[in-house]
């Protein structure tokens, strides 16, 4: 099998997947963390670097798809062992279509799905002011990968 396979995105991509949600009417704050930590987070294991790329662009996708236009905030961080994301948005700016309003829901469990398979935790639901929150915990050293 010849085919050519494109690398995976990880956090170094995040800004260019807000700059192209931003570009589609979505407007972000994407607060990360200073220089020292991100060089720290060029560490983790490829798949939570994957995982966090991909929690990220789900929920961007849901806000889109269910509160367009909604002001929206990623902030990045790191505790002692774990990468936390937490992506928050406002109520809809604008009323969904009617066939973007419902979804399937399966975004979210495979947001879930990615989360369990490196050993974290996500949670996820609506806020108060009709806005929806995603905050997820990797650990930067995946799991199963103690020292031995």
């Amino acid at each position: 099998m010849n085919g050519e396979r494109a690398p995976q995105p990880g956090l170094d991509r995040l800004p260019h997947l807000v700059e192209a949600t931003v570009r589609a009417g979505i407007p972000i704050d994407l607060s990360r963390p200073e220089l020292a930590i991100l060089t720290h987070l060029a560490n983790v294991s490829p798949a939570v670097d994957l995982s966090a790329y991909r929690i990220v662009q789900e929920a961007l996708s849901n806000v889109m798809r269910h509160a367009p236009g909604a002001r929206t905030k990623i902030t990045l961080s790191l505790d002692d062992e774990n990468l936390l994301i937490l992506v928050v948005n406002g109520p809809s700016a604008e009323p969904p279509s009617p066939l973007e309003g419902t979804g399937t829901g399966h975004g979210l469990i495979g947001m879930r799905e990615r989360v369990r398979l490196v050993g974290g935790t996500v949670d996820v639901g609506p806020l108060p002011d009709g806005g929806f929150r995603v905050a997820a915990r990797l650990p930067l050293l995946p799991k199963g990968s103690g020292t031995a």
